[in-house]
This record gives structure tokens, sequence and C-alpha cells, in this order.
């Protein structure tokens, strides 16, 4: 049996379950986030803190969470005690799928006879043995740069200098035990305490931090191909490990699946209109189906740059708009682009939203302002 449901449950189901209907301070403490099952990208000026924040998390993260390289080897916050699961959870389903996770690193490997899991255990256990203490991106780049044979390697033409590919690079970080130093730039990399280093291993995957499952419990209902496209996967790969637990969903007529246990969710999701000022890299924002939460054209590529992506103004689980920060030595105003007339409640939020924000840098609001 196929449950169709509008676009308007399938929004707010999503917007719950990623709790931005939660109030400010009601989380416990940072961990208390259910979207850092799936991850939660570090991206941004402003990046998971601010994400979190959104969420009714408190200002303090620093005992429980921590930084590492994962899906599409962007930086993602998780639970500090969730690493080693995270690892094996995150980890490419097949030799096919880590060839294209590392995207052109995969090509000098195949013609040199090396799998691509093989290649990402060697530059795991490479890199475990370098980082001894803190070390920098440039450092653990040079090490490896010497120790790893000529498929490894390219000539990164900006420096004139051979490096390992970056997809290797990052991916292969947290199988090696190593988290990123947060806050610095260029990276610093540095060992997790107590980790038992067995890179690339073939353990059973937790279904809470499997990203399958939990694409589906946070932007479902969704198809494989869509999955495949949020992990970098290959579309085969992502159905062989399709959970089995799903029901089908028709969403205004579009084919679809939701894990059977948030069915009843789905079809009544509770309403909410709360405003928030979504940081670019948002989780509610990294969903792979745009044209489903931001229908018109114009309003999309406003929202999706390749570059400078602005942040999103959202009502509830409605996108209006989108904003960018502007700073001037500690003064700081938002300034909004709407798509659409905004009503004086909504402003009021806003305001209240930007002003939060500019708690949050520690710095002083001196207004919002909208984009002529």
């Amino acid at each position: 049996m196929t449950v169709a449901v509008s676009r308007a449950q399938v929004l707010a189901f999503r917007w719950h379950a990623q709790q931005l209907d939660r109030r400010p301070g009601t989380a416990s403490d940072a961990a208390d986030c259910a979207v850092l099952d799936l991850g939660i990208q570090n991206t941004g000026p402003d990046g998971a803190a601010w994400a979190l924040r959104v969420r009714g998390a408190p200002a303090d993260t620093s005992n429980v969470l921590a930084l590492a390289w994962t899906l599409r080897a962007a930086p993602h916050c998780y639970r500090r005690a969730d690493l080693p699961a995270v690892a094996v959870a995150t980890a490419p389903f097949s030799d096919a799928d880590a060839g294209k996770r590392i995207f052109d690193a995969n090509r000098p490997l195949k013609a040199a006879g090396i799998p691509a899991s093989d290649a990402l255990r060697a530059v795991a256990a490479e890199m475990r043995d370098i980082v001894r203490e803190p070390t920098g991106k440039g450092a653990m780049s040079a090490a490896l740069a010497a120790r790893m044979g000529e498929p490894y390697l390219r000539l990164c033409r900006p420096c004139n200098a051979t490096h390992l590919y970056e997809m290797p690079f990052r991916l292969a970080a947290l199988h090696a035990g190593l988290e990123l130093r947060p806050n610095t730039s260029p990276p610093v990399l540095e060992r997790i305490p107590g980790w038992e280093f067995a890179p690339y291993t073939d353990g059973e995957r937790d279904p809470r931090l499997d990203p399958i499952r939990g694409y589906l419990r946070f932007f479902g209902p969704a198809t494989p191909k869509i999955v495949a496209a949020y992990l970098d996967a290959p579309v085969k790969d992502v159905k062989a490990h399709w959970p089995g637990d799903v029901t089908d969903v028709s969403i205004d007529g579009e084919a679809a699946s939701i894990l059977t246990a948030d069915v009843d969710a789905l079809l009544d999701p509770p309403a909410d209109t709360s405003v928030r000022l979504l940081g670019p890299f948002d989780p509610y924002l990294q969903l792979k189906d745009r044209e489903l939460l931001v229908p018109d054209e114009a309003s999309r590529k406003d929202l999706w740059r390749p570059l400078g992506r602005p942040g999103a103004v959202a009502v509830g689980d409605e996108i209006v708009g989108s904003w960018r920060p502007r700073t001037s030595g500690r003064k700081f105003t938002v300034e909004v682009t709407p798509w659409q007339n905004l009503t004086a409640k909504v402003r009021t939020g806003v305001d209240e939203q930007a002003q939060e924000l500019a708690d949050f840098r520690g710095v002083t609001l001196t207004g919002v302002t909208t984009a002529e």
C-alpha cells in the first residue's frame, strides 16, 4: 500500500524531525540534538554551533562534540562518544563506492591496480603513524607526500608542490583515529583519545548512525537516487543497503520511501511558525530534492549559489528569503533578501534571531536591513 502525502506534510515532518521547532535553550546539552546522528556539517563562520543553537542547544559544546571529515569529505560535528561507530557507519559500502567518493584520485590508483578501499587503508595507516601530536594539514601533507607512491600523488599547480589527492586525505583521517581541532585554519589534526586503530573495518553499522537511515529520518521521504547524491555513493550500493523497514509514499504523485516507524509522524506533523535564520550549510538545507523545499527556480539560485552562499530565512518549514551577515569591526548587520512580503510578526522574529546571532558571535547588532 502506498501512502499519499502532500509537500506541506513532508516539510512539516522534516522541520519537526530536525527539532527546528524547539525553543532556545530547551536542549539539556548539545548532544541532545537528534540530527547529530547524521552529522552536522561545520562550514562557514557560524557552522555547526549555530545549527545546534537554533535547535535549542546551549552555547557550550566543547565537552561532548567532536569534528571529523566524513560525508562528502566535509567536516561534520558528532557526539564524541559516537566517533568509532561513525567511522564504520560513514565508510564506503564497497570498493566501487570508495572509488566514486575519491573522485579523480581513483584514476591513477585504478591504473596502478590499487583498489580504492586498499588505498584508503594505506593512507589511514600512514596518517596514524605521522600524527603523534597535533599536526597542521600542511605538515601532514608534506609527510604523506614523502611516504606514499606516485599513484597517490598529484602536482598542485597553485602551490607548485606534490600532494596527496584531497579526497583520500580527508576520507582516511577519521579511520586513522584523527579528529579536527575546532576553529583552526588551516586544519589541525590530532589523535582521538582512546582510539583503537582499525582502519576501514567491516564492522556492523549502527542503525542509529547509518547515513541512509539518517537521510530518511531527517529528509524523508526519499529515493535511493536522492540518498546516493547526498552520500556521493553509487545508486547501486545505496539500493543494496536500503532499509527493509520502509513504506512506499507518494508525494503529490512522486514515488519515495519513508521509514515505517515515521509514517504516523509524516501523516500528522505538528504545525510550527517559528522564525529561524538558518546558516548556509544548515542540515535543513542539505537535502537533495531542492525543488520540493524551494519550488521557485530564481529563489533556488539565490539560496544555493556555487560561491558566497547566503543563509535562509525560514518561517516554520517554509523558506521565505535569504540573509547575509554584514560586519564592520564589532558592529554587525543582518541583510535580508525577502522572496515575498514579510508580515510584521515575521519581521519581529527575524529581528529576534538577528539579535541572538549577534550575541552568539559576541558582536553588537546595529540593525536588520533589506537588500535592494
